[in-house]
């Protein structure tokens, strides 16, 4: 595929000056075409960014509902969005629900059958943006629903932000719109899920007065810690089918190519975080164990400062869970609380609801009630290393050996056999000792699998698929630390600086393993696979990693090198003499 053009900006990000590549935005697909997919090339070859015609007009979409569409919007510096708002026919005094995201706000149009991957044909409206609320519910609720274009996706005017603050500045002078419209009662929410609701955060951070609470379901909230360089492994491909992905009249901030010109964590990439300390307002979130999203959706539900928050944490991919009808009578309480101010109870929520993942699609437990993450009666226990025979055990070991895998085909594993029934759940981390034989890199892949009596794998479904199992990465120069970010449950990197390994230098490297909860039965087997790559064949994700790995990476344990595997160990919360267990 060829490279795309390059279009500089210097622009100021916490009174530095940075220098930012953008590139043009896709042309529009003619609407009267359709999404004919074959005709639109090479990795943009998808639904997302898809660009309706521009068409201003009000009409009637079903019974009962209306759409006002193509709204112009003005920002605070002039320039002008657009969105479609759906809402109940003469009804006012009504809340708004808003999707922002860059896919397009109209992806419905033109096609016969608006469907996701696990979500069955007919369940979603064609009125639906891709990962958001379904007007086909919620106006038949007493909702209205926004569909934003934000700058310069569609057709709106400007260059499009991705996830920066210029991005939530905007969602903060929409939200005081549509607060103000004729039909509003000057409440508004936010939901949706990826995308959708990674950018929720951001605009919750800018605390715009009207936005009364929010709902992001599984969001990457640190771009650079968990997409694009996810332990210091580059992983820009996902990326560049987003980037490529978007429509525009203009420029798009263009991820990939600034991960290649700052590898490293700078003022451009801190402007993505949120700044959790302002979201004060009544947060629903969700976490799936299965999905990418896992690690933000978790950080950030600790991090923000509101003290109405309400976590759902689940083995499903994120698209049947939104739109599973369960989950969204849930939302549609949690909305109804605090946009209309219907007092139904939902208070009593527990703060945490957590599914404790069993194998296959079998959950051990199912929404328990929990009061915090981490768990307060979690009891850390280490699992140490031993390379000699590829186990792992509660005590430390004595003798120094050492195994070693080949770093583009082979892996290690690292495995006990629990004695009794064992919980965990909670963040893992594993602490390596690490040499690489030939090289000055070593890019290591983490996996926590479980196996049966017998050694073979038991692993959880997600869209009917075996999940490869818990995980974490680390490029092995990135190894240094945040002593700030990091705590005793989660080594965070700080990214400021490389180190690469000289010959026959052996280093501890500790890698962060993302959240999870999984029971273990009497004789089942906990492994650690450790390879130079992410195992993983046939999923329909362009995730791939530019590893830089060569020859052999060797693993130290024992004595000095005291290689473990950390883990949260849930005891019940009942247990009898006679043996009854209550988790």
């Amino acid at each position: 595929m060829n490279q795309p053009e390059l279009f500089s900006k210097k622009e100021i990000f916490d009174g530095e000056e940075i220098e930012v590549f953008y590139r043009k935005a896709r042309i529009p697909v003619d609407p009267e075409e359709g999404l004919d997919l074959s005709k639109m090339e090479g990795i943009a070859a998808t639904a997302h960014g898809f660009c309706a015609k521009f068409n201003q007009r009000t009409y009637k979409t079903q019974d009962g509902i209306i759409c006002e569409q193509d709204v112009p919007v003005t920002m605070r510096d002039g320039t002008v969005i657009y969105t479609d708002i759906y809402r109940p026919e003469g009804q006012t005094n009504i809340p708004c629900l808003v999707s922002w995201s860059y896919y397009g706000k109209r992806p419905g149009d033109g096609m016969s059958e608006w469907q996701v991957m696990g979500v069955p044909p007919g369940t979603i409206s064609t009125m639906s943006k891709f990962e958001s609320p379904d007007p086909g519910f919620w106006c038949h609720h007493g909702y209205a629903v926004a569909n934003v274009d934000p700058r310069g996706c569609g057709h709106s005017e400007g260059d499009i932000n991705l996830f920066g603050t210029q991005d939530a500045l905007d969602g903060y002078d929409f939200i005081e719109w549509v607060a103000r419209q004729h039909w509003c009662n000057g409440k508004v929410g936010m939901s949706g899920n990826s995308c959708v609701a990674m950018t929720q955060y951001r605009i919750a951070a800018q605390q715009p007065p009207h936005l009364t609470c929010i709902a992001p379901w599984e969001a990457t909230v640190d771009i650079y810690r968990e997409s694009l360089y996810e332990g210091g492994v580059p992983a820009l491909s996902f990326n560049e089918f987003i980037v490529a992905s978007l429509t525009g009249p203009n420029l798009v901030d263009d991820l990939v190519a600034n991960g290649r010109k700052y590898p490293l964590m700078n003022k451009y990439w801190e402007d993505k975080i949120p700044n959790f300390k302002n979201i004060k307002i009544p947060v629903y979130a969700t976490a799936s164990y299965s999905h990418f999203h896992l690690h933000g959706s978790f950080d950030a539900f600790r991090k923000v400062r509101s003290t109405r928050k309400w976590m759902r944490a689940h083995r499903e991919q994120e698209w049947p869970d939104l739109y599973n009808p369960g989950n969204i009578e849930d939302l549609k309480r949690y909305f109804d609380r605090y946009l209309k101010n219907i007092h139904n109870g939902w208070e009593m929520t527990s703060r945490y609801r957590i599914e404790v993942m069993d194998a296959f699609d079998c959950d051990y437990r199912t929404n328990r009630a929990e009061k915090e993450f981490p768990l307060a009666r979690t009891q850390y226990q280490r699992l140490y290393l031993d390379a000699s025979n590829g186990s792992l055990s509660k005590e430390p070991m004595t003798n120094v050996s050492k195994v070693s895998y080949d770093s583009q085909t082979g892996q290690v594993n690292f495995d006990i056999t629990f004695e009794e029934d064992t919980e965990i759940t909670g963040y893992m981390y594993l602490r390596l000792w690490v040499e690489a034989e030939e090289h000055n890199e070593i890019d290591m892949f983490v996996t926590i699998k479980k196996l049966d009596e017998d050694g073979s794998w038991l692993p959880t479904y997600i869209l009917g698929e075996p999940h490869p199992g818990t995980w974490g990465k680390m490029r092995v120069s990135h190894r240094a630390l945040d002593p700030k970010l990091s705590t005793k449950f989660e080594p965070v990197q700080s990214h400021l600086k490389e180190e690469k390994l000289s010959k026959g230098e052996i280093v501890p490297v500790d890698i962060a393993i993302v959240p999870s909860s999984k029971v273990w039965h009497k004789g089942q087997q906990l492994s650690v696979e450790v390879a130079g790559r992410y195992i993983r064949e046939g999923w329909f994700e362009p995730l791939a990693w530019e590893t830089d790995n060569k020859g052999k990476h060797i693993i130290h344990t024992g004595g000095q090198y005291d290689s473990f595997l950390q883990i949260p160990v849930i005891p019940p919360k009942y247990k009898t003499k006679s043996g009854y267990v209550y988790r």
